[in-house]
C-alpha cells in the first residue's frame, strides 16, 4: 500500500521511503489520523519538520509489533492517546465501554488499561535500554502521585510504574525538540535535567530558592489532609512564568522532579505548527476496517487557540495546556479553512472555530504574560476580576472572514463557550452574531448545576449569571427571527452534591420546562481539584470538609433526579424523595 503522505507506519513503509534508519518510534493508543487535533500527530510533524524521521506504531499489541519496526536509532515515544485509557475503556459506572471511537470500526478493546505503562513494558522488552519518553493526557496528568478512581487508590507517578525513562508534560513541541536535539549529540536523558516541560527521576533533587517541595507518596496516600495539602500546591504552580520547580518523593531516596511548565507557544510559534504537512485523515489502512468515527467531528473544524483561564475544578486543563490563552493568526486559521473547503468531503459547512474554551482569544489581562497568572485569585469565578479584558471582537472577525471563503455555507461554534465571559464583553457584538450566525439549531453551555453549594465547590458562575445569559439568548433569537434552544450540560454526584441540592436543581428544571437530554456523573479523573475533594472528602482550597457522595445508591439517585419523568428512573425518584424527607414532590404538582 502506497504511503500517500502518511509517516511510516511499517518497516516496508520505511524502506519504500528509502529509510535504513529512523529516529523515533512513536507508539499511540489511538488509530494514526494525521490531523492537528491528535497530538501524535503534532508531535511527529513537528520532529519532522527539524530533520527527524519518525515512524508511527499504533495500537501494538506485544512486543513482537515493536521488534517488527526495528530499534529507532534515537528514542521511542509513547502516549496513550487523546485521552486517558481508564477514560477510553470504562464509564464513570466503571463499566466497559462498547465503543472506541479512536479505534478503527469502533472496536473497543484495542488498547491495553494503562497504555502508556503496557506500552513502555513492551519497549523495554523490544528494545533494551533505548531511552523512552512519555508524552499526551495520560502520562501528563499522572506525573505527579495520584488518586485513580478505578482502582480507587493512591499511585505513584507514571515515571515509577512505567519505569520511563522521562516525561513531556502539557503541550510538548518545544520540550521534545530540545529532547531530540540533545539526543542527537549523544546526550543521556538523565543529563536533561533543566529542560522546561518535563518530569524526571532521581536520587538527586534539587534545592533551593526555586523549588518547592510537596507532600511525599508515602504521606498523602497515609494522610488525606496531606494529599489535599499537595494537591493545591501543584495547582497552584503550573504557571510559566511564576512556577516553581516540584518535587515529590515517590519511594525512599527516589524523586520525582517536575520542571517549570514550558512557555506557551507564540501566535508565529503556533501557526508553524498547524501549517504543518497534515494529511488531515485517518490512515487508509483504515479503510476496508470501518475508518476512525473520531475523525467526523474534527475533520471540518479548526482549533484557534490554545490554554484556559476558566479553571473549573473538575477540569484537567489548568494542569495540561495551561491557564495562559495562545490563538493562531487569522492568516493561518484562514488558511486552515481554505483546505478544509478544497477537501474531498466537504459539504460546505465548517463544524467548529473553537478550542477549550471557544470564545477565549488573548490572555486573561495584560499583566498576565509579565508577572503570571494569579495564585489566589480566579480570572471568572465567583465573578469576573475588574482586570479580565473581555473582548470577543477579534473572534468575531474571524469567524466572519472564515463565513466569507466561498463555498462555505455556514461556520457553527460548537465548543463550549464561557458564558459569563460573554456577559462581561461590552466591546464587541459577538452574542448577537453568534446567535445570527454560528449556531446549528442548539447552543449547548454548561451550567453545570444551579445550587450555589455546588457550584462553589466547581468553581463556576453563579445561577443568576447563567439565567441572564438565558434571557438575553432567547432575547436575540426573537430579534434575529430564529428559534433555537439551549442545551445545558449538568451534572451529578460533584463533591459538595448531596440529595437536597440535587432535588433543588430538579425543581429548577421543571420551572423553567428543560428536559436534559443526558446527564453527566462527576468523572474523577487524574489531576483536578475536583478528584481530590472526592478522594479526600476536603476542599483543597480551604482544607474544610465537603460532603462527597460515594455510594453507586446515592449518585444513580442523584442522577435520576435530573429526568425524573423518564420511567426507568421512577423507582429510584420516589426512594430519593423519601429519603430527603420530600414525599411531597411525589404526588400531583410535584416532579413525577
Amino acid at each position: 500500500m502506497e504511503n500517500n503522505g502518511f509517516l511510516p507506519i511499517s518497516k516496508k513503509e520505511m524502506t519504500d521511503l528509502g529509510w535504513y534508519y529512523y529516529d523515533f518510534l512513536l507508539i499511540t493508543g489511538d488509530a494514526y489520523v494525521d490531523h492537528p487535533s491528535f497530538g501524535a500527530a503534532v508531535i511527529s510533524r513537528v520532529l519532522e519538520s527539524k530533520g527527524f524521521r519518525v515512524a508511527i506504531l499504533s495500537q501494538p499489541q506485544n512486543k513482537v509489533d515493536l521488534e517488527k519496526m526495528g530499534k529507532p536509532r534515537l528514542a521511542t515515544l509513547i502516549t496513550a492517546g487523546n485521552i486517558d485509557s481508564m477514560v477510553a475503556h470504562y464509564s464513570v459506572a466503571k463499566k466497559r465501554r462498547s465503543k472506541d471511537s479512536y479505534t478503527a470500526g469502533g472496536k473497543a478493546g484495542k488498547r491495553p488499561d494503562m497504555a502508556t505503562i503496557v506500552y513502555t513494558q513492551y519497549a523495554r522488552e523490544a528494545f533494551g535500554d533505548n531511552p523512552v519518553i512519555l508524552g499526551g493526557l495520560e502520562a501528563s496528568l499522572r506525573r505527579f502521585a495520584h488518586y485513580d478512581y478505578w482502582k480507587d487508590a493512591v499511585l505513584p507517578s507514571i515515571l515509577v510504574q512505567s519505569g520511563a525513562d522521562m516525561l513531556c508534560f502539557g503541550m510538548s513541541e518545544t520540550s521534545i525538540v530540545e529532547i531530540a536535539n540533545r539526543l542527537k549529540r549523544k546526550k543521556k536523558p538523565s543529563d536533561m535535567t533543566d529542560i522546561r516541560g518535563t518530569a524526571f527521576l532521581t536520587d538527586a533533587p534539587p534545592s533551593g530558592d526555586d523549588v518547592i517541595n510537596v507532600p511525599s507518596f508515602d504521606l498523602i496516600t497515609s494522610e488525606k489532609r496531606q494529599y489535599a495539602k499537595f494537591a493545591n500546591m501543584v495547582q497552584m504552580e503550573q504557571d510559566a512564568v511564576r512556577g516553581h520547580i516540584i518535587v515529590q518523593e515517590q519511594e525512599e531516596g527516589v524523586y520525582l522532579v517536575q520542571q517549570k511548565p514550558s512557555f506557551p507557544l507564540e501566535t508565529e510559534e503556533l501557526d508553524k505548527v498547524y501549517a504543518l504537512p497534515y494529511m488531515r485523515y485517518y490512515h487508509p489502512s483504515y479503510e476496508e476496517r470501518g475508518g476512525v468515527a473520531a475523525i467526523e467531528e474534527v475533520e471540518h473544524s479548526i482549533i484557534h487557540n490554545r490554554g484556559c483561564f476558566g479553571s473549573c475544578n473538575f477540569c484537567a486543563l489548568a494542569m495540561h495546556q495551561g491557564r495562559y490563552v495562545t490563538s493562531r493568526s487569522h492568516e493561518s486559521v484562514l488558511e486552515e479553512a481554505h483546505k478544509i473547503v478544497n477537501g474531498p468531503r466537504f459539504k460546505g459547512y465548517i463544524h467548529d472555530v473553537g478550542g477549550p474554551t471557544a470564545n477565549f482569544r488573548r490572555p486573561a489581562c495584560k499583566k498576565q504574560k509579565k508577572v503570571g497568572t494569579c495564585k489566589d485569585r480566579q480570572c471568572l469565578y465567583p465573578t469576573p476580576c475588574p482586570n479580565l479584558d473581555a473582548d470577543e471582537s477579534d473572534y468575531l472577525k474571524l469567524l466572519t472572514e472564515i463565513r466569507e471563503i466561498k463555498g462555505v455555507k455556514k461556520v457553527f461554534v460548537r465548543s463550549g463557550i464561557r458564558f459569563d465571559y460573554m456577559l462581561a464583553d461590552k466591546k464587541s457584538n459577538f452574542f448577537s452574531e453568534l446567535v445570527k450566525h454560528h449556531i446549528s439549531g442548539q447552543l449547548k453551555v454548561a451550567p453545570e448545576h444551579i445550587s450555589p453549594n455546588v457550584l462553589y465547590y466547581m468553581g463556576k458562575p453563579n445561577v443568576e449569571t447563567y439565567e441572564k445569559f438565558c434571557e438575553q439568548y432567547k432575547k436575540l433569537n426573537e430579534k434575529h427571527g430564529k428559534n433555537q434552544f439551549l442545551v445545558p450540560y449538568l451534572m451529578s454526584s460533584h463533591p459538595g452534591s448531596d440529595l437536597k441540592d440535587a432535588i433543588t436543581l430538579a425543581l429548577y428544571l421543571k420551572k423553567n420546562k428543560v428536559v436534559p437530554e443526558q446527564v453527566q456523573d462527576f468523572y474523577p479523573t487524574p489531576g483536578t481539584l475536583s478528584t481530590a475533594m472526592y478522594y479526600t472528602g476536603i476542599d483543597p482550597r480551604t482544607m474544610k470538609p465537603v460532603f462527597v457522595e460515594k455510594s453507586a445508591e446515592g449518585k444513580a439517585m442523584q442522577r435520576a433526579l435530573l429526568q425524573p419523568r423518564n420511567p426507568k428512573n421512577r423507582a429510584l425518584v420516589v426512594k430519593a424523595l423519601k429519603k430527603a424527607k420530600r414525599e411531597d414532590l411525589i404526588g400531583k404538582g410535584g416532579l413525577l
